[in-house]
């Protein structure tokens, strides 16, 4: 039962504290008692709560789009703002269908992703999402998508193959795809920029990202850029996707934008998409009760400011380097620690049973749950999850802490994290 938040500390009932190593899922960037953010959110209280955007805008969310919209890669100039990510996905892939359709183009349907992404848990984004273990239950629910490799070079890179050359061999991937399915009814690419929860903190090699660009503009295939665990400064710049030299045509974000203090999140599109639909049918055929809320783009606001005005966006790349020399010095010879990858303050460790073969070990004995029990023993909250080479094979953890943790909380969490590896193995 949690009673408060003191920074990077959460405290239970009984007066347990635990260093929140990472965010809850990399949500809470900038801790848990940030008075700027508390501030905010009890001014806005103070004016109005809510008004239903069927009736009104807000100054709030006016303020939060264009502040998103002045840092946003180059293109992306409108803002949706929904209440969380995987509600930000699904805004994105009705977009883009609408998109087609108000451009004359009505075969466009079918969704392309990667195997083991993630991109939410409504049934789209589930859809579009490359997990199997979520999505097996709801299959016969879902749109039809396929999933092409991931760039997941650890395990995809062959020998004597250059990181540049794996990752143009992954991204062809995609052109084969669109022409085996028909480029005239491909309507979008969606991929993480650096693949959080289902392979733990992977980024595409360099080359990677700006290969898919070429393809999905060749083709007239749109590409949505997903965000949300990666974004709002979690891997050292507030958009992940700038780090790969793209601008995507929809990206999403929520978990850092709101940083757990509301449920909030957000679609950012193009002109283009934005202006055709405008001259087209006049408005896009979606909504939600709360998108908009002013209470939650008011915390959405100050979180940014936090963010970009005070610092924090280079404090996570700052920190997330040491964090990354910290988690080397202490794991890279640990006989079952196979990699340690990521970006900025968004890490993982790969767990395997024998590092010369990388052999996962057995799923059967679920040493992710037992890590995460262990750890939570400790007083460290981590995020390990299992399936990690195919959804069913395969062990990793992922640290996401907040963005204003201290060089002791650093020695903190990996001593912690190196006695729950003990304890689980």
């Amino acid at each position: 039962m949690i009673d408060r938040g003191e920074g990077v500390y959460l405290v239970d009932s009984t007066g347990k504290r635990y260093l929140d190593g990472s965010g809850g899922a990399a949500v809470s960037c900038l801790g848990h008692s940030d008075a700027a953010v508390n501030a905010a959110i009890k001014a806005q209280l103070d004016r109005v709560a809510f008004a239903h955007t069927g009736f009104f805008t807000s100054d709030p969310a006016e303020r939060l789009a264009d502040a998103l919209i002045a840092h946003a890669p180059a293109g992306l100039e409108r803002v949706y703002l929904v209440s969380g990510g995987s509600e930000a996905v699904e805004a994105a892939l009705k977009l883009a269908r609408q998109y087609a359709l108000e451009t004359g183009q009505p075969a466009r349907h079918r969704v392309i992703a990667r195997r083991q992404s993630y991109h939410g848990n409504t049934l789209g984004a589930l859809a579009t999402g490359g997990n199997m273990w979520r999505r097996e239950p709801f299959a016969p629910l879902m749109i039809e998508t396929t999933h092409i490799a991931p760039c997941y070079a650890y395990r995809g890179q062959d020998p004597g193959e250059s990181a540049a050359e794996y990752g143009q061999r992954v991204a062809n991937e995609l052109e084969a795809e669109i022409l085996r399915l028909g480029p005239e009814t491909v309507l979008a690419f969606v991929a993480e920029p650096v693949v959080g929860a289902t392979l733990g903190a992977v980024p595409a090699v360099d080359g990677y990202f700006r290969r898919i660009r070429e393809i999905c503009d060749t083709y007239g295939v749109l590409l949505i850029l997903d965000e949300v665990m990666c974004g709002m400064g979690r891997t050292g710049t507030l958009f992940a996707c700038t780090q790969d030299g793209i601008a995507p045509d929809i990206l999403t974000i929520a978990k850092g934008l709101g940083a757990g203090y509301q449920p909030v999140g957000a679609m950012l599109c193009s002109a283009a998409i934005h202006d055709a639909i405008a001259a087209g049918s006049g408005f896009f055929q979606h909504g939600h009760t709360y998108m908009g809320h002013p209470v939650a783009a008011a915390a959405a606001l100050a979180v940014l400011g936090r963010l970009t005005d005070d610092g924090l966006v280079e404090r996570a790349q700052t920190m997330g380097a040491r964090l990354r020399t910290a988690l080397q010095t202490a794991f890279c010879q640990h006989p079952h620690i196979g990699d340690i990858r990521g970006r900025g303050l968004f890490l993982g460790l790969e767990l395997v049973a024998d590092r010369e073969t990388k052999q996962p070990f057995d799923p059967a004995r679920k040493l992710h749950a037992r890590l995460k029990a262990a750890a939570f023993e400790a007083g460290l909250i981590c995020y390990p999850m299992g399936g990690t080479i195919d959804g069913r094979q395969g062990d990793h953890v992922l640290l996401a802490p907040p963005f204003i943790l201290e060089d002791a909380h650093i020695d903190e969490m990996v001593t912690r994290l190196g006695t729950a590896l003990a304890q689980s193995l």
